[in-house]
C-alpha cells in the first residue's frame, strides 16, 4: 500500500502597494487587504498579516516589494511607503521561508503564465500609485525601472501614468499619455506582447494598440509560482 503524500505547502503572497497591502493563499475565495501609505513599515506587516490570517497556519510567504530587490532583498526603502524595508529581518520575523521580488516582476510572472506564453518576449506595465515595469523573455525575468527615465517638461514617465499624474491632469489627459509611454517603450524594446495591469488600468477606455489587459489577481499568481521549479530562479529565499 502506498504512503499517503504529504500535503502540499500553503503559500500567502503579499502585494504591498503605496495604497493597500492585500493578501491572498490559493484556497481563499478572495484577497484580503490592510491600508498601507507612506508611513507603513514592514513591522506594520507583520502585525497585519496575524490579523488577515486570522489564526491560519501558512507554510511560506512571497512579497511583492515596489522597489528594486537584489538576491532576495529590497536595495532600497520603498518610495511609497515607510522606512525599515531594505534591512528588515523577514525570515525571522515570519518565522516561515520568505521570498521578496518586485511587485511589477510578481504580476509579470502571474500574467505570463495566465496568458500561456512561451518564448515570447512581454513587456509588464503596472499602473498603480507609481508606474511598475518588468519583461520577460521566456523563463527570464528582468525587472526594470523604467519609470524613472525622463519623459516630459522634466519629469518621469511615473511622474505621468503614476496616480499623483492622473489627479494632476485629469483622467483624459492621463489615459492619452499612457497611450504615448505605452508607443515608446514598444519602439525602444520590441516586445512580442505588452501587458497593462495594476489598480489604475481599470480606468482606460481602450487598451493601446499590441497591448493586453492584465487581471490584478495575476499578481498573486506570480507570488504562488516563484516556489515551483519553473520559475525558482526569480526569486530567492531570505
Amino acid at each position: 500500500m502506498a504512503a499517503p503524500s504529504s500535503p502540499a505547502p500553503v503559500t500567502v503572497t503579499l502585494d504591498i502597494g503605496g495604497t493597500n497591502a492585500k493578501a491572498r493563499c490559493a484556497h481563499w475565495p478572495e484577497k484580503r487587504s490592510t491600508p498601507s501609505g507612506k508611513g507603513y513599515t514592514p513591522e506594520q506587516l507583520v502585525r497585519d498579516l496575524a490579523t488577515l490570517l486570522a489564526g491560519e497556519r501558512v507554510d511560506r510567504i512571497t512579497i511583492g516589494l515596489p522597489t528594486p530587490i537584489k538576491d532576495g532583498r529590497p536595495l532600497r526603502d520603498p518610495v511609497n511607503l515607510g522606512a525599515g524595508w531594505k534591512d528588515f529581518d523577514y525570515g525571522g520575523a515570519f518565522g516561515v521561508p520568505v521570498k521578496i521580488l518586485n511587485d511589477a516582476a510578481m504580476q509579470a510572472i502571474g500574467s505570463h503564465r495566465a496568458a500561456g506564453l512561451a518564448d515570447e518576449t512581454m513587456l509588464f506595465l503596472g499602473l498603480g500609485t507609481g508606474l511598475g515595469t518588468c519583461m520577460i523573455a521566456g523563463r527570464r525575468v528582468l525587472p526594470m525601472e523604467l519609470a524613472h527615465l525622463p519623459y516630459r517638461k522634466g519629469l518621469t514617465f511615473e511622474d505621468y501614468l503614476g496616480v499623483r499624474g492622473r489627479e494632476r491632469n485629469g483622467t483624459r489627459k492621463w489615459r492619452g499619455h499612457v497611450v504615448e509611454c505605452v508607443n515608446i517603450l514598444r519602439a525602444a524594446l520590441l516586445p512580442d506582447v505588452v501587458v497593462i495591469g495594476g489598480g489604475n488600468s481599470k480606468a482606460l477606455r481602450e487598451v493601446p494598440a499590441g497591448c493586453v489587459l492584465g487581471a490584478n489577481s495575476n499578481a498573486f499568481l506570480g507570488g504562488y509560482a516563484v516556489w515551483d521549479a519553473e520559475w525558482a530562479a526569480a526569486a530567492k529565499e531570505v
